[in-house]
């Protein structure tokens, strides 16, 4: 069951400064119509290549858990393995990847999930989570809450101490905060558009 806090996280404690926040904004790409016409893609690629941006990032998100005794962080396929894994490293937790459907190999958990046009699926090892865990999921954009929420189902399957969710970007007009916190309001962004 996923433990509420008394409030919905918005922004880091961290001490990032207005300069650097700045910079991570104007690293983050718009693409648009990608990967269909009408999408405004915000694309990561040049924060990660930028070595002091990355760990800007990785600090900000850091900083928020050091004190939660995190011991699993989940990183959703695939951007979210990203930073997913150095936070697990920096959190001295395990990483578990949430895949796709038919990308793990052992014996899954599976949680389907609709799309605005069809349904997709996300799966992870049925020995991955245990119920003495405090677990993270990390995706690197938060936009209709669809694909977390699915995850955040599918982590709650397992029955685990608390369940936070935490993002780079957040798309506030898409409204997925909104559609999260009915799953779990632990949801933490260091960048709001």
């Amino acid at each position: 069951m996923c433990k509420l806090p008394n409030m919905l996280f918005l922004n880091t404690n961290y001490p990032m400064t207005s300069t650097e926040e700045q910079k991570l904004r104007d690293l983050i790409r718009t693409v648009e119509d990608f990967p269909k016409p009408g999408i405004s893609f915000k694309d990561i690629t040049p924060l990660l290549a930028d070595p002091h941006a990355f760990n800007t990032t990785l600090d900000a998100l850091v900083d928020f858990y050091q004190e939660m005794g995190i011991t699993k962080v989940c990183g959703v396929e695939s951007r979210g393995f990203i930073f997913g894994a150095a936070l697990a490293g920096r959190l001295h937790a395990g990483f578990i990847p949430i895949r796709k459907a038919g990308k793990l190999p052992y014996i899954t958990r599976k949680k389907e999930y609709d799309l605005e046009y069809g349904s997709d699926m996300v799966e992870i090892h049925e020995d991955a989570i245990d119920e003495n865990d405090i677990v993270l999921i990390h995706d690197d954009l938060l936009a209709t809450g669809g694909t977390m929420g699915a995850c955040v189902e599918l982590i709650r399957d397992f029955k685990p101490k608390e369940i936070h969710t935490n993002f780079i970007i957040e798309l506030s007009f898409l409204e997925g905060r909104e559609k999260l916190s009915s799953t779990c309001k632990a949801i933490h962004s260091i960048l709001t558009y």
